[in-house]
């Protein structure tokens, strides 16, 4: 069935959208240390995080720290954290959702109009996923930017994009468009209805004239 087919194509792609935002939220690098300028030292390389910080030699060895305190963590930091667990947990729970209202699963197989409803909740709840995801990175990465064009920043303490945002950006877009595709596959009449034809007159009824 074409219906189930984009369901499931939809459903796949904020899948692999929802394991892209567990992996940008944990990895390290949300920023990285840049090299632009008169910085180049290139000894080691510094990294940011929204749950610690990490060093890399260039002998290949890494240290990394965990923050010590939330409360004294900037608010970008913060708010990005917050950003991106909820968007975690609103696709955890659109998945749980979408997997009753698709049509290749055998709940409310009986009731194919409610199945509808019910993939459509979870494709709005992918979209808002998303969007949260979309925020807090693009929130994240402008603090990055605006900071690397500031004439009063130290040139060795410019950071650049890492590679956790690139990869947040596409988790969030998979999953807007995964949720698009699940949201526009609603449809409200079964196909099996019979179609319906203009009245046809009969004999009786008064109708066009023909000489």
């Amino acid at each position: 069935m074409a219906n189930a087919g984009i369901q499931l194509l939809g459903f796949v792609l904020a899948f692999l959208g929802f394991i892209g935002l567990i992996a940008s939220t944990i990895m390290p690098e949300w920023k990285a240390s840049s090299y632009a300028g008169d910085n180049i030292i290139t000894a080691q390389a510094m990294y940011e995080g929204l749950w610690k910080t990490c060093v890399s030699q260039s002998t290949g060895q890494v240290q990394c720290k965990v923050y010590d305190s939330l409360l004294q963590l900037p608010g970008i930091v913060q708010g990005t954290r917050g950003l991106m667990v909820a968007s975690i947990l609103l696709c955890a729970i659109s998945i749980l959702v979408a997997v009753v209202g698709m049509r290749c699963t055998t709940c409310l197989a009986d009731n194919t109009e409610q199945k509808d409803k019910v993939a459509l909740a979870g494709g709005v709840v992918f979209i808002v996923s998303g969007l949260c995801a979309l925020v807090g990175t693009s929130w994240y990465g402008n603090r990055i930017a605006q900071e690397f064009y500031d004439p009063f920043t130290p040139t060795n303490a410019r950071y650049e994009f890492g590679k956790a945002l690139f990869v947040g950006w596409g988790a969030a877009c998979l999953t807007i468009i995964g949720g698009a595709f699940l949201c526009c596959n609603c449809s409200s009449k079964e196909s099996g209805k019979a179609p319906h034809y203009p009245p046809s007159r009969s004999a009786g009824q008064p109708g066009k004239d023909y000489v």
